[in-house]
């Protein structure tokens, strides 16, 4: 480092170092608060944005559970929406009313939306289990087989060999479905479970 012994001399200095530097100090300056401000004017649109798009979400989700012309605003607004997480929230909603109306394959296809729409895991799962449930319920046991096979999070397996278990006994292997139940029972300590498991050789004997 030079040292300066009068003041003169740190005044020359100074003025020699803006001269050589003095511009790109500028330039940088000017970007980095261009950056700041665009960085800034973002989050504000972003924000925005999500405002926006939370008021279209509550507006299409009104009158879902009351009247018909409800639930087809909101069937709309996910076809409409198909990238937008709000819409992956709707579809798990629809799913629940189309159960409630009976209208099981209206909700298969809403959580088959919501499933291969969901970023995060669990909540993928969740749609996974649902799906399953529904298409047990239309007796596409291999569909919902592949569904429960798509589900690799540990926290979900109790629930997912339970159903398993439930897919083999309707499609009449009991074998299979004590399999299933015993390995839910593994890491699940559930009474209803237990139940069906303590059940099948009664059904075995009907």
């Amino acid at each position: 480092m030079e040292i300066y012994s009068t003041e003169e001399q740190q005044v020359e200095a100074i003025k020699k170092f803006w001269k050589e530097n003095g511009t790109a100090i500028i330039l940088g300056a000017v970007i980095g608060l261009g950056g700041l401000w665009g960085w800034r004017y973002y989050n504000e649109q972003r924000i925005a944005g999500m405002d926006e798009a939370s008021n279209q979400y509550q507006q299409a989700m009104q009158g879902l559970e009351t009247d018909e012309q409800g639930f087809s605003k909101a069937l709309e607004y996910v076809k409409a929406n198909p990238d937008n997480n709000y819409a992956l929230l709707a579809a798990m909603q629809l799913a629940h009313q189309a159960v409630s109306r009976d209208d099981l394959n209206e909700a298969a296809k809403q959580l088959e939306f919501a499933a291969s729409k969901a970023k995060v895991p669990a909540i993928a799962a969740v749609a996974k289990l649902r799906l399953a449930r529904v298409q047990l319920q239309l007796e596409q046991y291999t569909e919902a087989m592949s569904a429960l096979d798509g589900i690799a999070e540990d926290s979900f397996k109790a629930q997912v060999q339970e159903l398993k278990g439930d897919i083999h006994l309707k499609q009449g292997n009991l074998d299979k479905a004590r399999a299933a139940y015993s390995a839910a029972l593994e890491v699940s300590s559930n009474n209803l479970l237990k139940m069906k498991l303590d059940n099948l050789p009664a059904v075995a004997s009907v």
